[in-house]
């Protein structure tokens, strides 16, 4: 940019000189310049939250007539009105702080701050460039506040919401594709596996159903890390004791961010524990990394019983989505499988950076990882979310079932033999079990030729729907 594309605005460290444009000011320009580390910006989610913290604090300090006393009616009006513009993702391009920058968040906050009273001010038919400030950055906007509390609870809105608005209802869908495809699939039969050995007989719904119920179990596991996001530090400002608000003021803030998201937060029952530590990101974020650990089991084995089609397993036939190779005309892979493979890998990553920040960031009175804690948890939700999603529209909604080469397996396997257990003993079944792989016979052929049991015995025994389910007398 040219000299004049710029403007200079004050800070308490001297002149910045500022793009002419834009609605931030000096300590965002400041920030800009001091951290261009992985020209990142913070996930535009947090930002969100941010403005959305500052609407609700603005609310409260009108509703205690504190902001009243500084700012005239229209005033304050202008900033509420500011802040849910940005909170409804308005101005989005005016963040451009690195996630790689102080650890507390305050460049971000003061870029919150700083664009909230610009915008207010030009709301007011003022000049937003006006170095006299009417509505001010931090008299106004941060009144009541600290980075310290405000910044970690943007991070407890943004994710919670992020899980009760988008992940959660991605991984129900999913969990109901599953239990249908189990339903749907009840009655046919395929051999089981073990150590990747043959096993005895089930059905593919059985299989779609332990499936299925793993992610229920999943999702009761993000609904717990949920909850660990439900308490809310605002309200403590720098180190929890609460300097310069009012009494009722964490209260009222929870409570008009609980009406706006819907997600019940409350206040912290120690805002020292709230300020200082941030074991509830982690703990959440923990039981994330089990979704994502969930969802790499789930697409690894529909993976493998899909593959082939002539020299693998293919019990299951997956959605033909895309060429498969440069080379090899006619090949299709499982890649909404690898794709879920991938990102759940990056979330085990994250959670094992989260951990470590959650470890060695928090000293004394606050966390210095939080800009970082927040980029990673959200991100997380975010791949899980959009994996999910597509994963179960692109690639379950379509799996069918090969019925005909799931029950092409089932007389093959030796441990068709474990059925004969209660009847000849473990010892005699396991000598059949070796005679059969020796001989190439099946164990039905080789009890019959050497009249094991009475054929209707045999027969009742080695039915393979009946080996699916407890023994029925």
């Amino acid at each position: 940019m040219s000299q004049n594309e710029f403007r200079v605005e004050m800070d308490s460290m001297g002149e910045v000189l500022i793009p002419a444009d834009a609605y931030y000011g000096a300590q965002t320009q400041r920030a800009v310049m001091n951290f261009p580390i992985a020209n990142q910006p913070l996930p535009s989610a947090l930002i969100r939250a941010l403005a959305l913290v500052k609407w609700a604090c603005a609310s409260a300090n009108r509703d205690l007539g504190l902001l009243t006393k500084k700012l005239s009616g229209a005033q304050v009006e202008a900033l509420l009105l500011a802040a849910l513009e940005v909170a409804e993702g308005q101005l989005a391009d005016q963040f451009p702080i690195d996630i790689y920058q102080t650890g507390s968040g305050t460049s971000t906050n003061m870029n919150v701050n700083e664009v909230i009273a610009n915008r207010a001010i030009e709301l007011m038919g003022g000049d937003r460039f006006d170095k006299k400030k009417p509505i001010h950055p931090n008299d106004h906007v941060n009144m009541g506040q600290s980075t310290n509390d405000t910044f970690p609870t943007a991070i407890h809105v943004a994710a919670a919401s992020a899980i009760e608005n988008q992940l959660i209802p991605a991984l129900e869908a999913c969990a109901s594709i599953l239990e249908q495809k189990a339903d749907e699939w009840k009655d046919v039969l395929k051999i089981g596996r073990t150590h990747l050995a043959d096993a005895t007989p089930m059905t593919l719904g059985q299989e779609f159903g332990g499936f299925a119920r793993q992610l229920r179990l999943a999702i009761e596991g993000v609904r717990e890390g949920q909850s660990a996001l439900l308490e809310l530090p605002v309200g403590g400002t720098a180190v929890g004791s609460g300097l310069n608000t009012h009494p009722e003021f964490a209260c009222k803030v929870c409570a008009y961010l609980a009406d706006k998201t819907g997600v019940p937060f409350v206040e912290a029952q120690n805002h020292f524990e709230a300020n200082a530590q941030r074991c509830g990101v982690v703990k959440c974020h923990s039981l994330l990394k089990n979704a994502a650990v969930t969802l790499m089991n789930i697409a690894n084995n529909i993976r493998w019983l899909g593959s082939g089609p002539r020299c693998g397993y293919y019990e299951i036939m997956l959605p033909d989505l895309q060429p498969g190779s440069s080379i090899m005309p006619g090949k299709v892979n499982p890649v909404l499988c690898e794709s879920v493979l991938q990102l759940s890998a990056r979330v085990l990553g994250n959670d094992a950076s989260v951990a470590v920040c959650g470890v060695t960031g928090g000293q004394f009175q606050l966390n210095i990882t939080m800009p970082f804690l927040g980029f990673a948890i959200l991100e997380s939700i975010t791949l899980l979310t959009n994996g999910t999603r597509v994963f179960t529209q692109r690639c379950l909604e379509g799996i069918r079932a090969n019925r005909s080469q799931c029950a092409s397996t089932i007389e093959q396997s030796l441990s068709m033999i474990t059925a004969l257990n209660p009847l000849i003993g473990y010892e005699r079944a396991a000598a059949l079990a070796k005679e059969a792989f020796k001989s190439g016979k099946t164990v039905r052929e080789l009890c019959e030729e050497q009249a094991i049991l009475p054929p209707e015995v045999l027969e009742r025994a080695l039915d393979p729907m009946r080996m699916t389910r407890p023994l029925d007398g």
